[in-house]
């Protein structure tokens, strides 16, 4: 099964998506931001990751791109988690930071395990 890393400075949240995932069988590592995140891939390696954009010291849209201009990451999933959904966030995720999906808080199960479903499955842009 795919390993998820949930990025993320809220502790209640990681814990949630978690549960909610390992519950199908996935594999999650977790970091509490930013910095944590591109620390944690420089020796482990996640098939997708589900990132917060409101993050102290770092937030989400900055660590995407990071993420995503480091070649020894290529063909990691990143999706936006977070509570930011108005149309500029979204092309922003998107556009900006390079994101491959943005999903918005609050979601529910079953549509976050779909939506995670779909990602690993789809071509990268």
């Amino acid at each position: 099964m795919a390993k998820i890393l949930i990025v993320d400075d809220e502790e209640k949240i990681r814990y949630i998506v978690r549960k909610m995932l390992e519950g199908e069988g996935y594999e999650v590592i977790e970091a509490e931001g930013g910095k944590e995140c591109l620390e944690i891939l420089k020796n482990d390696r996640p098939d997708l990751i589900l990132m917060d954009v409101m993050m102290p010291e770092m937030d989400g849209w900055e660590t995407a791109s990071a993420v995503k201009r480091d070649e020894n990451n290529k063909g990691i999933i990143i999706s936006m988690l977070t509570v930011k959904s108005e149309d500029e966030d979204k092309i922003k995720s998107l556009d900006e930071a390079s994101a491959d999906w943005h999903i918005a808080k609050p979601i529910k199960r079953d549509k976050l395990v779909q939506t995670i479903g779909w990602l690993l499955t789809k071509p990268l842009k």
